[in-house]
């Protein structure tokens, strides 16, 4: 029998997707679509109890109020796992996130032009698809700034879609890694279908289980507040030298970025933005 979920449709702001998907995965929801200007989320139906419900609306609006946009609407259905995951895949089609760089999913397949370099991911129902502002802003730094014999570290590597951008434009090696296991999975897959496996190690939890080691380039495509806790430790695997990347923040929050950033000893190189939001390439002195 498919299974069945809770569907939480959310209809904000875009540019606050990513913290209302933060909070959700807080509350358990596992499953994340970006639907135009309305962001849904599932949770299995098992796993949900209808009281929780004013809770939830509280939170959201709190979040709206914080970020100075209007409260969000809040529609709740429930459905079945395999008609919705379809129904998102045909959404998903191939995307050219800069002149050369191309994101195929895998129902979709991309006949690669001269000189383009095709992207292919399954991403489950994930962000990471290159439809996000984010992950496009990331991907256009990466080929800005990986060099051939680059050793990459990607943080919080979902998908894997930066890491194997950055093996696709020259890099020598990467290590991606993420808390999810979902993401851990998928980002070997992902690996596996662009061939790019034996040069890209995935693994399963914080920064902590990165071995000892410099990278030239350390990506990040999350959280402020994540991103500014885990600053020290990406900054410790940086050779001297070294760039990051870093995206999943706001505009708003661009002085309060530059200011984390010049503590860690980072000064910022180029400051793309992408509607609402803004992505860094920072050099370590």
């Amino acid at each position: 029998m498919p299974r069945t979920h809770v569907e939480i449709a959310v209809g904000v702001d875009p540019a606050a997707f990513d913290i209302v998907a933060g909070a959700l995965t807080a509350e358990g929801f596992d499953r994340f679509w970006e639907d135009g200007n309305v962001l849904r989320a599932y949770i299995p139906r098992d796993q949900w109890e209808e009281s929780r419900m004013a809770a939830l609306r509280t939170l959201l609006g709190e979040i709206a109020a914080r970020l100075a946009l209007p409260p969000p609407s809040i529609a709740q259905t429930v459905v079945v796992e395999e008609n919705w995951n379809r129904r998102w895949e045909e959404t998903i089609r191939p995307l050219r996130v800069t002149p050369r760089i191309v994101i195929a999913p895998t129902w979709h397949p991309h006949t690669a032009g001269p000189g383009d370099i095709v992207i292919t991911i399954d991403p489950k129902m994930s962000f990471g698809t290159g439809y996000h502002e984010t992950t496009r802003l990331m991907i256009a730094l990466a080929e800005r700034w990986t060099r051939p014999g680059t050793r990459v570290l990607d943080a919080g590597t979902g998908t894997g879609i930066i890491a194997i951008a950055a093996l696709k434009l020259g890099a020598a090696t990467a290590v991606g890694f993420d808390t999810d296991e979902w993401g851990y999975e998928n980002a070997e897959e992902n690996a596996r279908l662009n061939g790019v496996e034996d040069r890209l190690t995935v693994l399963h939890g914080d920064i902590a289980v990165v071995p000892p080691g410099l990278f030239d380039l350390v990506t990040a495509n999350i959280q402020k507040n994540v991103i500014e806790e885990m600053l020290p430790g990406l900054c410790a695997h940086l050779t001297p030298g070294g760039v990051i990347l870093l995206s999943g923040i706001l505009a708003v929050d661009d002085d309060g970025m530059r200011a984390s950033l010049a503590r860690a000893g980072l000064a910022v190189a180029e400051a793309p933005r992408e509607a609402e939001w803004i992505a860094y390439a920072a050099r370590r002195a």
